[in-house]
């Protein structure tokens, strides 16, 4: 069957594991074809090319950016991709050709840079577009080496293999992902070969502006959408699991199995993210299959998301949450009986761009939950301008997820499972569909609610 599946930046890195554990495992001759693989760049790329996503770290993007040197760091960055072209000699990489490919690449990408940074210097013209094509522009680098490098070795193993590089490098025509995708898969026979293909996509819209670092997956949605396949996969360095397996242990918690769309929204929610929201959606609406597999368990089938699954046992499938969040709560004795507050305050919220993942209410306050990043403090300063007391305060949230756990005891259950942990709620609540149960905490107890939690329901 025709499959598009994508491998992950950790998984890639790991090169040699995703030969054996995925092209090669249970596979010969013809039956190794039929696949489309979207690939990530190998870790950490995407950080020294534009920032660290955990730590925030410059990467080239912002030299650039500040109006510093990028050149200095744009050599470090091909002495670095050496390095990593070096580690796969062992498997059949064409080193020379692999280093020769990645010069040329960087090379020509710093002529664009060089001509960005004159315009930007030149004070004409706003920052925002010059600033955002240089984004677009380095983040394509990093998909495009992963999957030469991938195609290179899989045809010196007697493979055949087909790379397609979506950056559209040197295509100068005003293309849309969508017809990029398009024009660039339609000469190619499946089930001919395997087809590597970068996770970033080149188009009008741009693919950094619209979804930033979660790019990859939704290139990987959008040729899923594009050649309707029997199924999407996503292969990580781990398996959606009941439970984060370094907080409970290994051996008190298993993979999911099965769920729904619904649930993978939840779980994006509160950044446990199976799939990208805006990549799932376009799977769901076409009625794609898409299955979680863990990359160094190749014999385990691992998580399948359809559209329609519930389970047929009342259970929660999964227990998650975040340490990352705030909860902003807003005090005003006149919002009694006040028609209008709720929206007042949620158009403050739209004006600063903030979105919140929980919200609750009683006669005179609301209390929402936003991410701790999303923090703005001229957003608490309006707040706090037409109400009598905002009160800021960092919490750590949990949820119970599920697509059939609406019965009855289940809240009492979980909230003795805390209470006997001495864990304090200091705000909950669910809507009426009780597919997530969400917990406000303090954010020191959050690792033992989690374990709590996990034993008492899982």
């Amino acid at each position: 069957m025709l499959t598009v599946e994508k491998i992950g930046g950790t998984s890639m890195t790991a090169l040699g594991d995703v030969i054996k554990n995925i092209i090669l495992f249970e596979r010969s001759g013809d039956q190794l074809y039929n696949r489309i693989f979207v690939v990530s760049a190998f870790s950490g790329v995407t950080n020294l090319l534009l920032e660290n996503k955990k730590t925030g770290a410059p990467g080239v993007y912002h030299k650039l950016a500040n109006y510093k040197d990028f050149h200095t760091p744009l050599k470090q960055l091909i002495t670095r991709l050496k390095q990593i072209n070096k580690t796969y000699e062992s498997l059949g990489l064409n080193v020379a050709e692999a280093d020769k490919y990645i010069e040329t690449r960087i090379k020509d990408a710093q002529t664009y840079l060089e001509n960005l940074a004159n315009i930007l210097a030149s004070g004409y013209v706003g920052k925002e577009g010059i600033l955002q094509a240089a984004r677009e522009i380095l983040a394509s680098i990093g998909e495009s080496h992963s999957a030469f490098n991938f195609t290179n070795i899989l045809q010196n193993m007697g493979i055949n293999a087909t790379l397609v590089d979506l950056s559209g490098f040197h295509d100068h025509r005003a293309l849309t992902i969508d017809q990029r995708i398009k024009k660039d898969l339609a000469h190619i026979d499946f089930t001919k070969t395997i087809t590597i293909v970068t996770g970033y996509a080149k188009g009008t819209e741009g693919i950094m502006r619209e979804f930033d670092r979660g790019y990859s997956e939704v290139t990987f949605s959008k040729i899923a959408v594009a050649v309707e396949p029997q199924e999407a996969i996503i292969h990580k360095e781990y398996h959606l699991c009941t439970a984060d397996p370094q907080l409970v242990g290994v051996e008190n918690c298993f993979p999911v199995g099965n769920t729904n769309y619904d649930v993978a929204d939840q779980l994006a929610d509160v950044g446990m993210e199976a799939i990208h929201p805006k990549a799932s959606k376009p799977l769901e609406i076409n009625d794609i299959d898409l299955r979680i597999k863990n990359t160094f368990q190749p014999e385990h089938p691992g998580t399948l998301i359809t559209r329609e699954y519930i389970c047929d046992k009342k259970r929660v499938e999964v227990i998650t949450g975040t340490e990352k969040v705030v909860m902003i709560d807003i005090y005003d004795p006149s919002m009694v009986g006040n028609v209008g507050t709720d929206f007042h305050i949620m158009q403050l919220f739209y004006k600063f761009g903030v979105s919140y993942s929980f919200k609750a209410t009683s006669a005179n306050s609301i209390s929402i939950v936003i991410w701790e990043k999303d923090l703005n403090k001229k957003l608490i300063g309006e707040l706090e301008d037409n109400y009598e007391k905002v009160t800021v305060e960092k919490v750590a949230m949990v949820c119970l997820i599920g697509s059939n756990m609406d019965q009855p005891g289940l809240l009492a259950k979980a909230a003795t499972a805390l209470a006997q942990k001495g864990i304090n709620i200091r705000s909950g609540g669910f809507a009426l569909r009780m597919v997530n149960i969400q917990f406000l905490i303090a954010r020191e107890d959050f690792d033992e609610a989690i374990r709590a939690l996990n034993k008492a329901m899982c």
